[in-house]
């Protein structure tokens, strides 16, 4: 398992470069080949390679992505290694070894008759040419598992997701010469900070905190303005993060957003992206958790835990077409997307085991 970690570390797969992922597509789909003996369907999308396998009827669905954050060149900085129990590089947690035990689990089986395998290519960018392939294979299963890491350090699976939307808000205003004419032009970036305090409060009115995923949260991130020092900026920019708890919760901020009005006179807000990822409710996971933790029990492993996180992966998009859908049966680890990402290497064989125990259990 560490040979196969260590060849798809080494191969980097950072999510802009369709040059890196369709290279990473072959790596993936080799091994794959490998251990199962089958061959990849390969689909592009936009230029966007994706893996998928079938076997049989799908009932069972696991699911992964091999594209990473870490742009190309990251290996020379942050080199593959394995020091005692911990083995690190660019994108070896989120989650090439998830990538890794999915494929040496559903190998230990007789047969892999009735699991389908979807490995795509741009679910750190939020899965834009791959969501409808996702849903679509999805719907007629029975259950899918998600090889993202797990939710900490103890191996929590995840049993629940906020669900994200995305939004730009760009102020259109005047340009004019800022020492002469000040008073001739329509100042974009005073209009943008009205609009950074005006979507800072959007998340209260939401509606309550979720139980287990806590409250939405609208977030201004990136900013920007203007064109030169002496010059009123006519255009700025306002990105916006949002996290929510419940599909309610999703349109009430998406409709609030699209409400926002200017405060400067003369001024003009164009709303650019929307919901992406709904949220994964716990309903979805609920069984599929009881199942994981009795079959953790009998093959003498620790008790498993669940958690709730902010976090969004393909695991919305699959428990939002109807499957049953449990998330993080992938590495333990921790940093994820930082310098410190690991995996703890004795994690991986015990992993690997209780998801082919949970394949064997509901393809039948």
């Amino acid at each position: 398992m560490l040979a196969d970690l260590k060849e798809l570390v080494q191969c980097e797969s950072f999510s802009d470069d369709h040059a890196a992922v369709a290279r990473s597509a072959e790596v993936v789909g080799a091994l794959g080949t490998r251990l199962l003996e089958a061959e990849p369907e390969t689909i592009v999308i936009d230029g966007v390679a994706h893996l998928r396998w079938a076997f049989g009827t799908p009932r069972v669905l696991l699911v992964g992505h091999h594209d990473t954050v870490w742009p190309i060149g990251s290996l020379r900085s942050r080199p593959w290694s394995v020091a005692g129990p911990i083995a690190r590089g660019p994108g070896v947690l989120d989650m090439k070894a998830g990538l890794v035990q999915m494929f040496h689990a559903l190998a230990s089986l007789p047969s892999p008759d009735g699991v389908c395998i979807l490995v795509n290519g741009d679910e750190e960018v939020g899965s834009p040419t791959s969501r409808h392939l996702i849903e679509e294979t999805a719907r007629g299963c029975v259950a899918a598992f998600v090889l993202e890491a797990a939710a900490d350090e103890r191996g929590a699976l995840k049993t629940a997701r906020k669900g994200t939307s995305r939004y730009e808000v760009v102020v259109h205003g005047r340009a004019a010469h800022a020492g002469q004419e000040p008073h001739k032009g329509v100042n974009a970036a005073v209009e943008a900070a009205h609009q950074v305090l005006a979507l800072a409060g959007i998340g209260a009115a939401a509606g309550a905190a979720h139980p287990l995923l806590g409250a939405a949260t609208v977030t201004p991130t990136l900013l920007s303005a203007g064109s030169a020092r002496n010059t009123v900026p006519a255009t700025a920019r306002v990105s916006v993060d949002v996290r929510v708890p419940t599909a309610a919760a999703q349109d009430r901020i998406d409709a609030l957003v699209r409400e926002l009005t200017p405060r400067t006179p003369g001024a003009r807000l164009e709303v650019l992206g929307g919901p992406g990822r709904p949220p994964m409710e716990p309903e979805s996971s609920s069984d599929l958790f009881a199942l994981a933790s009795h079959v953790a029990s009998e093959l003498g492993q620790a008790p498993l835990s669940a958690a709730a996180v902010g976090g969004a992966s393909d695991g919305n998009h699959i428990a939002a077409s109807g499957c049953p859908t449990l998330d993080g049966l992938g590495a333990v680890g921790g940093g994820a997307h930082a310098d410190t990402e690991y995996v703890e290497v004795a994690q991986m064989v015990p992993r690997a085991r209780l998801l082919a125990e949970l394949m064997r259990r509901t393809v039948r």
